[in-house]
């Protein structure tokens, strides 16, 4: 399982100019301090220790920032799910729950900026909508991978369809959301069990 770029926002060589990086995470550290809404490009240059020249040389505005820091923050996370999710020699099941953990563990480990990328990022626009839903439906491509090699395995497993691995990450993400919104960021490994019980439940499913 590989994790292609989500695209629009960022590229191989874009991501490799140092006070680009230092950008992205001088906007992480802001967003951390003081969220979203408050952060200014000031706090942005600040945590980086580059020039508001520097900055623009980057991006045109906090937004900008704001989502390619999105983006890189769902690459590193969809690169570990597809690491974890095919160790060597894992039952389908076992592979099926590591994929789940760690996605919830990458978003547990660094709460203020889970909250922000999940709840604020609903009001950044429409481009930050279109990357929140292609990252999605990247995480249901990773399921559904599993999902065919776990059937390839055991042929009685269900197939999971596009749409049903789109909705199963929407439930994923629903879960998370409730637990963000109660002040649990820092505890979402707990619903790594539920999580992954709905997987096996859709997959172990009889064909109608």
């Amino acid at each position: 399982m590989q994790a292609p770029p989500v695209t629009g926002e960022t590229s191989p060589e874009s991501t490799e100019n140092p006070n680009r990086i230092r950008l992205l995470e001088g906007m992480a550290a802001a967003i951390t301090e003081k969220g979203y809404a408050a952060t200014t490009i000031a706090d942005v240059v600040r945590h980086a220790r580059v020039s508001k020249r520097t900055f623009y040389e980057h991006f045109e505005d906090k937004d900008a920032c704001f989502l390619a820091s999105y983006v890189r923050a769902s690459e590193e996370t969809l690169r570990a799910i597809a690491t974890a999710a095919f160790a060597a020699g894992l039952p389908w099941e076992e592979r099926i729950h590591a994929a789940v953990r760690t996605y919830l563990h990458v978003l547990e480990e660094k709460p203020a900026l889970t909250r922000t990328y999940l709840l604020e990022i609903l009001a950044a626009g429409p481009r930050a909508l279109k990357l929140r839903r292609e990252v999605h439906q990247r995480f249901a491509e990773q399921l559904r991978e599993l999902a065919q090699t776990a059937r390839g395995e055991h042929s009685e497993l269900r197939e999971l369809s596009p749409a049903m691995a789109t909705a199963l990450v929407g439930g994923i993400n629903e879960l998370v959301l409730v637990a963000v919104e109660k002040g649990r960021a820092g505890q979402l490994r707990e619903l790594a069990e539920t999580a992954t019980e709905l997987v096996r439940a859709v997959l172990v499913a009889p064909e109608k």
